[in-house]
């Protein structure tokens, strides 16, 4: 009984020293006015207390100091302008124009073709073109100074599918406006037309074709050397 007595003695002593202590911390404690937290203060000052921030910083003055260090290159890189050239390993098409003559055109097949007849190259094809025959005179103008066909001139189109997408004209030594006639005709096979003179169709009709494809675009194409109402002289 006594051994219990001093245990529980024990305990309660204990446990009123540990009331004490708690009451004492409490008195403590709670004499002091207690001072208003900020979360962004406290937030900050941990940010900057981080153990990396030197680091990223003295990284940074190294790497400034490196490329200071460096200075600019002595001479820049030398340019290949082949390397530019985005069509230089595309093959060139068997129909483009070598050469616009007097009276007729070089094609790069070694094709000639002369004697004042024109050429219509169509999907890698090459034929002699005579559209003044159709009229019945050698006159591609009308009274307006337009370029005007008939629509049998263009009857090779019509056993044409799929057709070009871009017809080139063109029109001899000089531009000419194309006649609101011809080119509804032109727009009914389901294909758009640029008017150009006989060189500049040539040089457009090669890049395009070779860019995009013989069976995209296709050439009507007049001797330089075509004279209204004469043909070409020889």
């Amino acid at each position: 009984m006594r051994g219990s007595l001093r245990l529980q003695n024990g305990l309660r002593a204990s446990r009123i020293c540990a009331r004490s202590t708690n009451s004492q911390l409490a008195t403590h404690f709670s004499s002091r006015p207690a001072a208003p937290v900020s979360l962004a203060s406290h937030t900050a000052t941990t940010h900057l207390q981080l153990p990396f921030r030197r680091s990223l910083h003295t990284s940074s003055s190294l790497s400034k100091s490196r490329s200071r260090s460096d200075g600019p290159p002595d001479s820049p890189p030398p340019t290949s302008f082949n390397e530019l050239d985005v069509l230089g390993s595309v093959p060139v098409p068997s129909t483009s124009v070598d050469v616009c003559m007097h009276d007729g055109f070089g094609l790069n097949s070694g094709i000639t073709i002369e004697g004042g007849d024109g050429a219509l190259l169509v999907s890698g094809e090459a034929f002699a073109w005579r559209p003044w025959e159709v009229i019945g005179e050698k006159r591609l103008v009308n009274a307006k100074g337009q370029f005007e066909l008939p629509r049998e001139a263009f009857g090779l189109f019509d056993m044409l599918w799929p057709r070009p997408d871009l017809l080139i004209i063109g029109v001899g030594k000089h531009n000419l406006p194309l006649s609101p006639q011809t080119r509804q005709h032109i727009s009914e096979l389901g294909m758009r037309v640029e008017m150009l003179d006989t060189r500049n169709a040539a040089a457009q009709f090669n890049l395009l074709a070779t860019e995009r494809g013989v069976s995209e675009v296709a050439a009507a194409l007049i001797p330089i050397g075509w004279e209204e109402g004469v043909g070409v002289p020889p």
